[in-house]
């Protein structure tokens, strides 16, 4: 059946500019690194993507490296763009990032000009695009000189196969001096996307933090995996369950959760039931909050297995409000538990 978009899709999700740009966002965006790849069936992807735009979530982000296999996100992603959202192409904001290892050799990964633009090229291939909305340096590049990966950044603009740059777990010192190349290059810096949840909490450490640099340059940022691979939910609330990320070593190792670490997340749990949120909404909404230094986090980047997961995680924006109390009472249990996997050695 073709598919027709609600009607009704802009009516309850918040947007927020990015940064000083004329750019907004969802509140929620929902990224394809997991469950778009053919590991996955066409139709309970086509059914997620479908329910979000419904939903008012017009942001989807990819990889070049999301699947399995690596490219397969991206080339189903191009399938359901054809298939559905063609009509609305402009109403969407597409993202794809280059950085982790794609392909043999010594030009398949990190942030060469090179790699960087190859990779575009093959990223709008796979998913039938001209121009991708946002680009990112997806990990710094401790070899190469950060102008030349700017440099590919702002080429990648200024060809038209992307409206924005954008960079991921950048620090705050790589992201002042990212932001100054670009602005000399006459192509500002979008967007920041760091790794940042309840239970990792490095970009508000440092001074400047990551978010203070972000504002002085007069970037936005986009969290990724706000729920600290999955352990911002009920599932590892009695142990870890089979089939889980945990149990199958993906992004989240069995040994990582320990009882100290199990025990601040039934802290937040107890905290959610009295916000009347489960406690993935809670950390959500937590990630939207305003900070305390530094700009507020413009959008939560999130994953969905299922039509449901994705219905109750975007519910989070039904409550976005905390009091004081409320975030004190957090506090005692959201700290740095040492799951960042993309911390720079």
């Amino acid at each position: 059946m073709t598919y027709v978009a609600a009607e009704t899709r802009y009516d309850s999700m918040p947007y927020r500019r990015v940064g000083r740009s004329g750019l907004k966002l969802p509140a929620i965006s929902l990224g394809l690194w997991h469950n778009f790849g053919d590991d996955k069936p066409f139709e309970t992807q086509r059914a997620i993507l479908r329910r979000a735009f419904d939903l008012g979530v017009n942001h989807f982000d990819l990889a070049n490296n999301y699947g399995p296999a690596a490219g397969s996100a991206e080339t189903n992603f191009g399938r359901h763009l054809k298939d559905d959202f063609a009509p609305y192409r402009d109403e969407l904001i597409i993202s794809t990032k280059a950085g982790y290892n794609m392909w043999p050799g010594p030009f398949g990964e990190w942030g060469s000009r090179k790699y960087l633009l190859a990779s575009l090229d093959q990223s709008l291939t796979r998913m039938g695009l001209d121009y991708v909305d946002i680009f990112y340096s997806h990990r710094p590049d401790p070899e190469t000189p950060l102008e030349e990966t700017m440099g590919a950044l702002d080429h990648a603009v200024r060809s038209g196969k992307a409206l924005y740059a954008g960079i991921s777990s950048y620090t705050p010192e790589q992201t002042l001096e990212a932001a100054r190349i670009l602005k000399e290059l006459g192509t500002p810096l979008l967007i920041h996307q760091p790794s940042y949840s309840m239970l990792n909490r490095w970009t508000e450490n440092g001074s400047p933090n990551l978010y203070e640099a972000i504002e002085q340059v007069g970037a936005g940022s986009i969290a990724f995996s706000p729920l600290a691979q999955g352990m911002l939910t009920d599932r590892y609330l009695n142990g870890i369950p089979a089939g889980s990320r945990a149990a199958q070593e993906k992004s989240l190792a069995e040994d990582s959760i320990t009882e100290e670490k199990l025990d601040r997340v039934r802290g937040l749990q107890r905290i959610a039931e009295s916000r009347g949120q489960s406690l993935a909404q809670m950390a959500i909404a937590w990630i939207l909050r305003p900070q305390e230094k530094g700009s507020a986090v413009t959008s939560a980047l999130v994953g969905a297995s299922s039509v449901r997961q994705l219905e109750d995680t975007l519910a989070a924006i039904n409550n976005l409000g905390f009091s004081a109390e409320e975030l004190s009472a957090i506090d005692e249990f959201a700290v740095e538990s040492e799951i960042n996997l993309w911390a720079q050695k």
